[in-house]
């Protein structure tokens, strides 16, 4: 069984951490009820490279994802690596947005809270909230569903919505969001379902919403002026929780 301490780590090879990593954010998103089965898609651009992701194969359930699963894929939606093939969408979606906005890590779900969100006329996240006040400016929207994404320029346009941002709301669709390391977008991940779940909640209850000021948003989005943890090290603790909380649930992801 795999052990995940709170002291940082020792130096390991880049790719088998990525493809541990990338497991484990699979299996996190079944415990963490954000995946539908088989379908939609998490990669991780290979250490070394910059056109060449990996992703888990498509007809693997999220819950049996392996390191030793990944393959390795580029943009035309060749493997390079590992035995199996990229789903379409996940090609046409995904390398784009890799390619485009520099995004070491791309994560696209239809988890259920922001889909209910996405399913609204207006659908947009309100700092109402602490956790809220850090997505708000951070959320990209594209309001215009077209149907399935099966050409690359579809990820070309969603990559110029993104932009600088790295959440992107997708009507009638799901979400999308991005990051340097599997750590910090899996935690982004995370955090928004919780968020638009609370606003779904808070919304339900009839009663107008209490949003925060932009100047009490800029305080909860400025760096600390003095604080034990970095957020990069948030990021890094947080997800090495999660990971030994599956050392338990769900152990094997590191195989």
């Amino acid at each position: 069984m795999s052990v995940h301490p709170l002291v940082a780590p020792p130096a390991t090879d880049p790719v088998r951490e990525a493809k541990v990593h990338l497991a484990a954010a699979h299996r996190l998103a079944v415990l963490h009820e954000l995946e539908e089965g088989i379908d939609n898609h998490f990669t991780v651009t290979v250490p070394g490279h910059e056109d060449r992701y990996l992703i888990l194969p498509f007809g693997r359930h999220w819950s049996e994802a392996r390191a030793s699963d990944m393959i390795v894929f580029d943009e035309s939606g060749e493997t390079l690596e590992g035995e199996g093939v990229v789903e379409l969408s996940a090609q046409c979606i995904h390398a784009p947005i890799h390619r485009i906005c520099a995004a070491r890590v791309v994560l696209h779900t239809h988890q259920t809270w922001a889909v209910a969100l996405n399913m609204l006329k207006n659908n947009r996240l309100v700092p109402a909230s602490q956790t809220a006040a850090f997505f708000h400016g951070h959320v990209a929207y594209d309001d215009t569903y077209a149907g399935t994404a099966d050409v690359l320029e579809e990820g070309e346009r969603l990559a110029r919505l993104i932009g600088d941002r790295h959440v992107l709301f997708m009507k009638n669709h799901g979400v999308l969001v991005t990051g340097s390391t599997v750590a910090q977008a899996y935690r982004r991940l995370y955090k928004l379902e919780r968020v638009c779940r609370a606003q779904i909640l808070a919304m339900s209850t009839g009663q107008p919403l209490e949003v925060l000021s932009d100047e009490i948003v800029a305080q909860v989005q400025a760096p600390p002026l003095a604080d034990r943890h970095s957020r990069a090290e948030r990021e890094r603790l947080f997800f090495a929780a999660m990971m030994r909380v599956l050392d338990l649930e769900m152990p094997g992801y590191a195989d």
